[in-house]
């Protein structure tokens, strides 16, 4: 297993191709959400990837504080392929993304936006839901809030 974090601009073409296709083969296809995945927060973003055996298993997209949210950073784009769900590297990236936020954001808070059915999973990471739920894309997220600074 091999994570990585890198600025949108240190990625190669490859790279960034196979992380927009399993973005792409997730939330668009097999979600069948059909929306517009890339958009202008990718540029500005990190993005975190977690390969194992050379594919691309996992992958995360975290903004800073500002972007998406005033007052906190984000992890967001949280995909893990259907091929090695099952196997924790959901949490391993997912650790690393906040890990990631904690060294580089330490002022700011972490708030995603999750789907619901992934509530328990967030919240045995140390995020806690925040808010009402609501649909995005036509699918049921909550706000949720990992503390920093407390």
């Amino acid at each position: 297993m091999d994570i990585k974090i890198a600025p949108f601009e240190s990625l190669t073409t490859i790279e960034l191709h196979r992380i927009l296709q399993l973005r792409q083969a997730v939330f668009v296809v097999e979600q069948d959400c059909p929306y517009l995945d890339s958009d202008d927060y990718d540029p500005t973003a990190h993005h975190c990837t977690l390969y194992v055996d050379h594919h691309l298993a996992a992958v995360t997209r975290i903004l800073s504080p500002g972007t998406s949210y005033d007052k906190y950073s984000s992890i967001g784009r949280v995909v893990n392929d259907i091929k090695y769900r099952g196997n924790g590297y959901g949490k391993y990236i997912m650790k690393a993304s906040i890990d990631f936020c904690r060294k580089t954001y330490p002022m700011h808070d972490i708030k995603i936006s999750a789907q619901t059915y992934l509530r328990q999973f967030y919240s045995n990471l140390g995020f806690k839901a925040t808010g009402e739920y609501y649909l995005e894309d036509n699918i049921p997220h909550m706000a949720m809030i990992y503390s920093i600074t407390d």
